[in-house]
C-alpha cells in the first residue's frame, strides 16, 4: 500500500522537535567524551601513579577508538538501521564511563576510554537519522541545532570538570560517573523517541576496507598524538608515518576492487565531498586551538611571566571559555538559516572569516579579560558555521544510503585536525620557554608562542574560506545524479538552498512505500 507523502510529512513535523532534542543530547556526550579528561591529566598522573607519557594514552586511547569505530558504524547504520546502531553505540559508552569511573587502573582506564572513542560514531549517526526523518525545510536547521551541541558539550565538560575536581582532595571518579549519567539519559532518550526506520541499504561489511582504513588512521593519529613524546625525528614517528602513506595506498586498491566497498572512492574523491573533508580539517585545527589555546593562556602566572590572567582551571573554564561555547550554541541554528539563505558554502566562508578576526584578535590583542572573551566568541561562531554548514554539504553531495559513512569520514577529517592542533600547539610551547625562572617552578613557554599558536589557527580559518568559495562548487550532485532524501523529506535538500543551483531547478522527488 503506497504511502501518502503528506502524512509522512505531517509525522515528521510534529515529531522532529523531541528528536532532534535527543539527537542533541547524545551528540553531547560525544564531545564531552573527548575533552572531559583535559582539565585532569595531571590529577590521573598522580593518582594512578603514572608518568606523562603514560597518561597521554587516556587521550591518545579515545582518539585511536574513534578512527577505527566511526567509519565502520557509520556505514553499518546505513546497511543495518542507524537507531539499533545508535544504541548500541550508547551502551559501549555507558560501559566505559562506568569502568572510567570505578576503576584505579591506567590500564582499564585506557581500555574504558577506548570504549568512550567508539561514541564518536554518534554523531554521523544522528545526522544520517536527521537526513531520514526531519522535513527538508527543517532539515539544515535540525542538523546546525545538533552540530552546535558538539561545541557546547566540550565547553561544558571542561566546567563540570573543574567543578567536580574543587577542594583539597580532587577525585577524578566524580568526572567520569557525571559522564556516566549523561551517556544513560541519552541512551533512555533515544531508546523512548527516536523512531526506527529510515533507508537501510543493506548488503554485506567491507570487513577488509574496515581494517585497512583503520590501520591507516591509527598509524596517523598516533604519529600526530605521539610525536611530542617520542620525538618528531624519532623512529617510532617516521615508521607511523611511512606506515600510514602504504596502508592509505592498500586501504584505496582494497576500496576499488571489492564489490561493496566501506566508501565509495567516487564519493570520497568527489569535488564537494573532498572539499568539505579539508574544510574539516580546518575547522577542527580552530576548535583545539581555541580551546587549548585560551585555556593554556589564561593560566600562566602573570606575576611570574608578564602575561596571562593566572586563572585555575575552574575560572579558565567558566570566565573565558563558557561565553564563546554559549554563544555557539545560539550561532549554530542561525547558521542553519544562513545555509537555506545564501547556501552552505557561504555560510562556511562567512564563519571561517568571522573567526579569523577572532583568532588575530587573540594572537595581537590576549593582554586584558574582554579581549580574550570577545575574540574567543568570534572563534566559537566560527567553529559553529563550519559545523553547521559542514552537514548540509556533505548532505547534498552523497546519495542517502551513504550518508553516515560519509559524515563519519567528515567527523575523522576534524579529528585529525584537532590532533594536529594538539601536537602543533604543544610543541610550539614547549620550543621556547621564559629563562630564570625560581627554582622548582615549571617550564613555562614565552608569550610569543600563544602570538604564533592563534596566528595558525587565523591561517587554518582563513584556509577554510578559501576551500568555501573557491574549492567548493555551484553544483553538488555526485557523478550527476540526483541526491534522494529520506522518507520525511521527499525532496532533494539541493533546492533547500545548500548550494547554489538555479531558483528554478527541479528536485526529483522519492516517496516510501
Amino acid at each position: 500500500m503506497a504511502h501518502d507523502p503528506s502524512e509522512t510529512s505531517a509525522h515528521a513535523r510534529r515529531s522532529s522537535t523531541p528528536l532532534i532534542l535527543a539527537l542533541g543530547l547524545a551528540a553531547m556526550v560525544v564531545s564531552m567524551a573527548q575533552t572531559q579528561v583535559i582539565p585532569i591529566l595531571a590529577l590521573l598522573g598522580s593518582d594512578l601513579h603514572a608518568s606523562s607519557a603514560g597518561v597521554s594514552w587516556v587521550t591518545t586511547a579515545t582518539l585511536l577508538s574513534a578512527a577505527v569505530f566511526t567509519p565502520l558504524l557509520g556505514r553499518v547504520g546505513d546497511q543495518y538501521g542507524k537507531k539499533r546502531t545508535l544504541i548500541a553505540v550508547l551502551v559501549v559508552m555507558v560501559a566505559g564511563s562506568v569502568l572510567a569511573a570505578s576503576t584505579t587502573s591506567l590500564t582499564l582506564l585506557i581500555v574504558a576510554r577506548a570504549l568512550q572513542g567508539s561514541a564518536t560514531a554518534i554523531f554521523p549517526l544522528g545526522l544520517s537519522i536527521i537526513r531520514d526523518e526531519v522535513p527538508a525545510k527543517k532539515m539544515h536547521g535540525a542538523m546546525a541545532l545538533v552540530s552546535s551541541t558538539l561545541a557546547f558539550g566540550s565547553g561544558l565538560s571542561l566546567v563540570v570538570t573543574g567543578l567536580l575536581t574543587q577542594g583539597s582532595h580532587p577525585n577524578y571518579h566524580s568526572v567520569f560517573w557525571f559522564s556516566t549519567a549523561v551517556s544513560v539519559l541519552a541512551l533512555v532518550a533515544v531508546f523512548f523517541v527516536v523512531p526506527d526506520g529510515g533507508h537501510r541499504s543493506g548488503g554485506r561489511i567491507d570487513f577488509l576496507g574496515a581494517g585497512t582504513l583503520a590501520a591507516f588512521l591509527v598509524l596517523l593519529l598516533l604519529a600526530i598524538s605521539q610525536g611530542h613524546t617520542w620525538g618528531w625525528s624519532s623512529d617510532k614517528v617516521i615508521g607511523c608515518f611511512i606506515g600510514s602513506v602504504v596502508m592509505a595506498v592498500v586501504w584505496v586498491v582494497v576500496e576499488l576492487k571489492v564489490a561493496s566497498p566501506l566508501v565509495d572512492m567516487r564519493m570520497f574523491v568527489h569535488r564537494q565531498v573532498a572539499f568539505t573533508n579539508v574544510a574539516g580539517l580546518f575547522v577542527g585545527f580552530a576548535s583545539f586551538a581555541m580551546f587549548i589555546g585560551i585555556s593554556y593562556l589564561v593560566q600562566m602566572p602573570r606575576q611570574l611571566v608578564g602575561y596571562g590572567f593566572t586563572a585555575s582551571v575552574l575560572r579558565a573554564s567558566v570566565e573565558y571559555l563558557l561565553p564563546s561555547t554559549l554563544v555557539a550554541l545560539i550561532a549554530a541554528p542561525l547558521g542553519g538559516i544562513l545555509v537555506r539563505r545564501i547556501t552552505a558554502r557561504y555560510t562556511l566562508g562567512l564563519g571561517a572569516l568571522i573567526g579569523v578576526a577572532g583568532f588575530a584578535w587573540l594572537a595581537w590583542g590576549h593582554g586584558s579579560t574582554p579581549n580574550v572573551i570577545m575574540a574567543g566568541i568570534l572563534a566559537g561562531i566560527a567553529v559553529a558555521f563550519g559545523y553547521a554548514s559542514m552537514p548540509a554539504l556533505i548532505a547534498a553531495s552523497v546519495p542517502v544510503e551513504q550518508t553516515g559513512i560519509a559524515n563519519g569520514i567528515n567527523s575523522i577529517s576534524r579529528s585529525v585536525g584537532s590532533s594536529i592542533a594538539s601536537a602543533v600547539i604543544t610543541s610550539l610551547l614547549a620550543s621556547k620557554v621564559i629563562p630564570g625562572l625560581p627554582k622548582g617552578i615549571p617550564p613555562l613557554p614565552a608569550e610569543s608562542q600563544f602570538t604564533t599558536s592563534f596566528a595558525l589557527a587565523a591561517g587554518a580559518l582563513l584556509l577554510t574560506a578559501v576551500v568555501a568559495v573557491v574549492g567548493l562548487t555551484r553544483h553538488s550532485r555526485p557523478h550527476g545524479e540526483p541526491v534522494a532524501v529520506g522518507h520525511a523529506a521527499g525532496t532533494d535538500p539541493v533546492v533547500a538552498g545548500t548550494t547554489d543551483a538555479p531558483a528554478g531547478a527541479t528536485a526529483v522527488s522519492r516517496t516510501t512505500t
